[in-house]
């Protein structure tokens, strides 16, 4: 696989744009962010605060060039404005695969398909750009709304890692790991209706 982490990496559809993330999203993204502070309430980093939101755009810069994360800002062109943030997460080069994860979209978005666009964008520059053969997803086993998120966008269930992610509350989480390999999305793409 060839991730280029200094490539700047647009993906945009009809809809929507995902661009990387960066210092100016701490304002772009501050109303989603703040508007509910359970938002995040199955993620490991919190986003509820203007200080907590700068330090979590910081930590997924660093990540990037780190070379371990590839953050994006999710821009909705249908209602021009900031709907969240995603990423590529545990990129490993040497073994082709990536994570497509840490997703947050504001609530006025659940349910309108916006999640599945981001991931047919993500997937489509994952396998046919960066050249991934497997593509993970995973989630808190708690996050009902995530899980079927996931399984909506055709991840396969693999298992549940017990006590494997130490959340911002101390609660030790058990993480359910999803996956799609390049063979499995070539045969459900045709279906992926955006």
């Amino acid at each position: 696989m060839q991730f280029n982490f200094d490539q700047d990496i647009l993906l945009e559809s009809e809809h929507l744009l995902l661009r990387p993330l960066s210092v100016a999203d701490i304002e772009n993204l501050l109303g989603v962010a703040t508007a509910d502070k359970s938002l995040l309430q199955f993620s490991p980093k919190q986003v509820y605060t203007k200080e907590l939101l700068s330090e979590y755009i910081s930590e997924a810069m660093l990540a990037r060039v780190a070379k371990t994360r590839y953050p994006f800002s999710i821009f909705n062109k249908t209602s021009n404005c900031y709907a969240g943030s995603t990423s590529f997460l545990n990129i490993s080069n040497a073994d082709d695969r990536l994570e497509i994860g840490a997703t947050w979209i504001d609530r006025s978005f659940h349910g309108t398909g916006l999640n599945r666009q981001c991931k047919f964008l993500l997937l489509q520059y994952a396998f046919y750009e960066a050249g991934a053969h497997r593509v993970e997803f995973r989630t808190d086993e708690r996050n009902i709304r995530s899980r079927k998120a996931i399984e909506k966008t055709g991840g396969v269930f693999e298992g549940i890692l017990k006590e494997h992610t130490l959340m911002y509350d101390g609660f030790r989480r058990n993480t359910c790991c999803y996956r799609i390999l390049k063979s499995e999305w070539e045969q459900m793409k045709p279906s992926f209706i955006l």
